[in-house]
């Protein structure tokens, strides 16, 4: 048996070498461990830092203008409401009435190739008051559109003399053709009248020259057509006299709003 001893130093010695060996390889394996991690803070610091604000340009001096330009346009579409009335103690007798009136009518209305015709509403209702007894009223009406007054209104007096309808309400407007030609029109007088004060605001204003920003162009709604109720004192008398009538005009307003935008300060003179 053979025993090997080694002194007490020489064991230290080896073990410090044995140590230093493992430290070494450690080290070396967590070196790209820690590399990465500084590129990631590095990085990290990077987004985190404040960006620096850029400048920001001088605003362009600019002025709001509006013009506007408006039309008297005669009117050309007449639009008229007629209705049929029956009251009856049985509903489906008052109905009856009533759709042999409105039957007639359109077979009379389109007849008149110039003349438009439409029925427009429907109702039934029960009626019970002290004086008489509970009936029904039953009510339907016609529309009747057209640009030919004189044939309009002749054929109104007809429907009522003949037919026994009655006349709601009559209203004039202009035809959708004659509007938007109108609107042209008067578009085109309303961005002129808006050039020519953007050029007086900006020599007032001591600029030599300028450009349009952002800008609007309105036209103005036509008004809601509605008939006139309780108009039956235009109806024409017995003998078939046409409903006096007058188309009267409708005004056409554009008006045109916006930026005018202001360049190159004119330069005093001496």
């Amino acid at each position: 048996m053979l025993f090997l001893v080694e002194p007490a130093g020489d064991r230290g010695a080896a073990a410090a070498r044995h140590h230093a060996k493992d430290t070494s390889m450690k080290s070396s394996r967590s070196y790209p461990f820690v590399r990465t991690r500084a590129l990631l803070v590095a990085m990290a610091a990077c987004a985190a830092a404040p960006v620096l604000a850029q400048p920001t340009p001088p605003q362009q001096p600019a002025v709001t203008v509006t013009a506007s330009a408006t039309a008297t346009i005669a009117n050309d579409r007449l639009q008229a409401w007629l209705r049929a009335e029956a009251e009856n103690a049985s509903a489906g007798t008052a109905a009856s009435q009533v759709n042999a009136t409105i039957g007639k009518a359109l077979a009379e209305a389109k007849a008149h190739p110039s003349i438009k015709v439409a029925t427009a509403g429907y109702s039934t209702q029960q009626i019970s008051d002290k004086v008489r007894a509970q009936r029904w009223r039953v009510v339907q009406t016609i529309s009747l559109e057209s640009s030919d007054f004189a044939s309009a209104a002749a054929l109104i007096s007809r429907l009522q003399d003949e037919q026994g309808l009655l006349l709601s309400g009559m209203s004039f407007s202009l035809a959708d053709k004659t509007r938007r030609d109108a609107e042209d029109s008067v578009t085109q007088q309303a961005i002129k009248a808006w050039q020519a004060r953007a050029q007086q605001a900006a020599q007032g204003l001591g600029f030599a020259s300028w450009r349009p920003g952002h800008v609007t162009v309105q036209t103005s709604e036509p008004g809601r057509v509605l008939p006139m109720m309780r108009a039956q004192a235009l109806s024409g008398p017995s003998g078939g006299t046409p409903v006096a009538m007058e188309s009267g005009t409708t005004e056409v307003t554009v008006t045109v709003s916006g930026e005018t935008l202001l360049e190159q300060s004119r330069t005093p003179t001496r």
